[in-house]
């Protein structure tokens, strides 16, 4: 089988990252594993081969010119390589990339997999513009596809509610934790340690993008603070927000407590020294950093989003489960988690033995993840 993959993330042609071993771990239960990047010229990143895994930057001169670029870089792809028999294409998601996707499908005749890792159908989803056009793209590319792909029973609920004639299947498969590496890996950097002017450290761990509202978190933060002075906050991540939400920071009069500390490569060390870990997001497709806090055994205060949705999180019983922007929710049960140890033990140790039970191999996902491909082979 060789497949064709469109996605957006740079990090597949870092060979230290997790994503480039993911997409090599594929690759070799693959004839041919072709993926086709959207990035800029000014990246200066080149055409990669690593055994049977191709790498394509569209090397674009601007964002807008992507689709053009990867439609015309797709075609010559398949044609270069004769990508015509056991061949699917598969896409990142519904919208850019899809749209891409869509149109290689029909011009070549070969099956299409979406995979859908965001609630796009969720009413907090389009309150951007580009988001509204986004979902506008979807209504045109998800019923051109062969294969659905999705992270979380909620998106399944929400896609067979809104395309309820949709004739092919939507198959499961989260994004892929080794809960089993994280469980056993020894930290090498204690946060309380790090910042040691704070006596209780809650981490967030997230793109700074809007619809992480970690807005919301600095206004529970801070009615956290008029109680409790000796709370830091340590939010690990960078994005398009960052600025503002520094700003907002020292408006709120959190410079003291707040502490950016932007994307860390070791973010088990943090989650297993932390406090606390927060998530304040509008929606989440899966929400991994969930996972992977509650393996490390750290004590978690979550919106109603992603897996947090579903009865695999049980509020008050392995995590405090708030409705989305609620801040009285948010403050009241990071207050109450802080004077509470009994609890905080409580959360982690039931945390801990749910997540022991959905434990899979890499080798396990990787053929899972593969198979989902493979059966669409069979449909041409």
């Amino acid at each position: 089988m060789k497949v064709l993959s469109i996605g957006t993330d740079r990090k597949v042609f870092d060979k230290n990252s997790q994503v480039f071993e993911r997409v090599l771990g594929y690759a070799s239960k693959m004839e041919e594993s072709h993926i086709l990047v959207f990035t800029l010229k000014k990246e200066g990143l080149l055409k990669q081969k690593i055994n049977n895994l191709y790498l394509h930057p569209t090397n674009s001169f601007s964002q807008w010119f992507y689709v053009w670029d990867a439609y015309w870089l797709g075609k010559k792809i398949i044609l270069d390589y004769g990508l015509v028999n056991q061949t699917v294409i598969s896409t990142q998601d519904p919208f850019q990339t899809g749209f891409v996707g869509v149109y290689l499908s029909k011009k070549f005749n070969l099956p299409l997999q979406l995979q859908i890792h965001t609630d796009f159908l969720s009413n907090h989803f389009s309150k951007s513009f580009f988001n509204l056009i986004r979902r506008i793209i979807a209504y045109f590319v998800i019923p051109s596809a062969q294969g659905i792909r999705v992270v979380s029973q909620v998106i399944k609920d929400s896609l067979e509610k809104q395309y309820n004639d949709l004739r092919v299947t939507i198959e499961i498969l989260p994004v892929f934790v080794d809960i089993e590496k994280i469980i056993n890996t020894k930290p090498s950097i204690d946060i309380k340690i790090k910042f040691p002017q704070f006596k209780f450290v809650i981490l967030m761990a997230s793109r700074l993008t809007r619809e992480k509202r970690i807005d919301v978190a600095l206004e529970a933060f801070k009615k956290v603070l008029s109680r409790l002075s000796y709370v830091g906050l340590v939010i690990a991540g960078d994005g398009s927000e960052r600025i503002s939400l520094e700003n907002l920071t020292n408006k709120l009069g959190l410079s003291n407590n707040v502490v950016f500390v932007g994307w860390q490569g070791d973010l088990v060390s943090f989650y297993k020294t932390a406090n606390l870990f927060l998530l304040t997001s509008e929606y989440e497709g899966y929400g991994m950093s969930l996972i992977e806090a509650g393996a490390c055994g750290c004590p978690i205060i979550t919106t109603r989003v992603g897996i947090a949705l579903t009865s695999f999180f049980v509020d008050g019983k392995n995590a405090s489960v708030c409705p989305v922007n609620d801040i009285e929710c948010l403050s009241q049960s990071i207050l109450e988690l802080i004077m509470d140890n009994v609890k905080r033990e409580l959360f982690k140790r039931e945390m801990q033995d749910s997540i022991k039970s959905i434990i899979i191999t890499r080798e396990e996902y990787t053929a899972r993840y593969v198979g989902l491909l493979e059966k669409l082979t069979q449909l041409k």
